[in-house]
């Protein structure tokens, strides 16, 4: 038998035209690109559909939108590609506004639609957090029949996620037939930056029983929501599968990793990735040193900041949120001093009312009230927040300025009148000035307003369950053991000089009240489990306190 013939020789490559070429070689510079231009009007290609969308998709690139949408505009056969192409460029480039523009002109040209189109508009509502529009964006999308495309329903996941509306954002979810990962990274996503982390991990094990793989971007968020959480076993299980599967830790994975460890308290650990990483951004740098200033490590948190400053990112406004606090905490007066001049002096940054508050308070944990004051005078421009107001009302409770205190809860309480919180510490305050009759009128109007203290809880996570505890809880399944326990913890801590501080209670209760609500407090009932659960363990016991109505 003849063996078979030889397979014919490829055809040649297909020569790109020297005004093609001379467009790649622009690249996104506008100058180049405003030269290629001219070359293509010149040689007679300035109608050349194919070569205008080339240079319009690269003059958003190089974020001129306006000179390509002029492009657009004045091309006489300007067809449904070439505008969602730009849309979907300037989508990705990071300009929303010009990517609805385009929407609306493929709109208004009555020109065909394709799923491209809604994904990138979707995602240009979703970064203006633009509701009203991108609901508009849905129903035309489910009016041209894209209401089922998997791809245009994971966008608009993504856009009521971003506008806060989660129960929609879920319902589309859940009325994906086929989804991706993608889908799933949405959705986990959406629920932990709206401060929903349990439901972020919810959906994750979700997605690990429909046995989808993960990938990077869902470790990234995954790891998030441990952090916001505190879901320490969790977080250590997603680093365990990045190891396993020799996953490449990307800065953003590495700063997710680092977030989560020193959230959870483990400064070490998350030390420990931050100098294994090959590449680190501001994120990076912000997370360690505010793990550092969170858990009283101040002076690590400003050694880290100085190093930062020699040989990392150029810092950002949250940097100093967390250089600030860690100076509050750490009781740093002059480093802080230091650290604000230089944000204004060396990096030209405004500071906001996060930067005004940890001044306020670093200076009120020293007992320095007067500078305290001086400041919200001197340098906070117009009328100072109540976060501001609150700061300087906790430090005069601390250091006992009975007089300054009423008179900056009633500044507090004039700036919000519906905020319980503001009246009982006012109530406090009188109460340990000895002005009784102070704090029974204070009772009586948040008794006649219905204003109600908020409830405090306190959260242990242990073996990957949460335990939700109140202050005297007792429908715990284990309440009669934790209670005996923390009995015998008192007992022992009495033995070695413990007092209970009452005057810290609210004063409308009795001083026997104050004792039992101080010995059964929620965050003792919790630390009380925990102990009682890992008997025996090292492992550190974490503990996050939280507030509802």
């Amino acid at each position: 038998m003849d063996p078979p013939p030889p397979p014919p020789p490829p055809p040649p490559p297909r020569r790109r035209s020297p005004e093609f070429e001379s467009l790649l070689l622009s690249g996104p510079r506008l100058g180049p690109l405003k030269q290629a231009h001219a070359r293509l009007v010149v040689s007679g290609h300035g109608r050349s559909l194919p070569l205008i969308t080339k240079l319009a998709t690269l003059a958003v690139a190089a974020g001129a939108a306006r000179y390509a949408y002029l492009l657009a505009a004045s091309h006489p056969c300007c067809d449904s590609f070439l505008l969602t192409s730009l849309s979907r460029a300037a989508a990705h480039r990071g300009l929303p506004a010009a990517a609805v523009a385009f929407y609306r002109r493929l709109l208004a040209a009555a020109l065909p639609f394709s799923s491209f189109a809604f994904t990138a508009v979707a995602k240009a509502c979703a970064d203006l957090s633009a509701l009203r529009a991108g609901m508009a964006v849905h129903a035309h999308s489910v009016l041209l029949g894209f209401g089922s495309d998997r791809f245009v329903q994971t966008a608009m996941v993504v856009m009521y996620s971003k506008c806060g509306q989660l129960p929609v954002a879920r319902k589309m979810f859940d009325g994906i037939r086929e989804r991706s990962v993608v889908a799933w990274n949405a959705m986990i996503s959406g629920y932990e930056q709206n401060g929903l982390a349990e439901r972020a991990i919810e959906v994750y094990r979700e997605m690990q029983v429909a046995r989808v793989v993960p990938d990077s971007a869902t470790f990234v968020a995954t790891l998030s929501a441990c952090a916001q959480a505190g879901a320490l076993d969790l977080g250590r299980e997603v680093e365990g599968r990045i190891v396993s599967d020799q996953m490449d830790v990307t800065v953003f994975l590495g700063s997710a990793l680092v977030n989560m460890y020193a959230r959870c308290g483990l400064v070490n650990e998350a030390r420990d990735w931050f100098d294994r990483l090959q590449e680190r951004n501001v994120v990076t740098w912000t997370s360690m040193i505010t793990g550092y200033g969170m858990h009283g490590h101040g002076r690590e948190a400003i050694k880290l900041f100085h190093l930062m400053r020699r040989e990392g990112p150029t810092p950002n406004d949250v940097t100093f949120v967390a250089v600030l606090a860690a100076c509050a905490h750490a009781g740093l007066v002059s480093e802080g001093r230091d650290a604000f001049d230089s944000m204004k002096r060396v990096y030209g940054l405004v500071p906001r009312a996060e930067h005004y508050c940890s001044m306020v308070d670093m200076y009120g944990r020293a007992g320095l009230l007067d500078d305290a004051m001086q400041f919200i005078h001197d340098s906070i421009p117009g009328e100072p927040g109540s976060e501001v107001w609150t700061a300087m009302l906790g430090a005069c409770k601390m250091h006992k300025n009975f007089n300054l205190g009423v008179e900056v809860a009633e500044r507090l309480i004039a700036l919000e009148p519906q905020n319980p919180s503001h009246r009982v510490l006012l109530s406090n305050i009188y109460a340990l000035s000895g002005k009784m009759y102070h704090v029974e009128k204070v009772r009586n109007v948040m008794i006649k307003r219905r204003l109600k203290k908020q409830i405090g809880y306190s959260l242990i996570e242990l073996g990957g369950t949460a335990h939700l505890f109140r202050m005297g809880e007792k429908s715990h399944q284990q309440t009669r053991e934790i209670y005996q326990y923390l009995e015998e913890l008192i007992h022992r801590i009495t033995d070695v000089g413990y007092v209970p501080e009452t005057d810290s209670v609210l004063h409308e209760l009795e001083e026997e009240e104050r004792e039992v609500s101080l010995r059964y407090h929620s965050e003792k009932l919790a630390v009380a489990y925990g102990l009682m659960m890992s008997s025996g363990s090292t492992a550190p016991i974490r503990i996050d306190h939280l507030c509802m109505d």
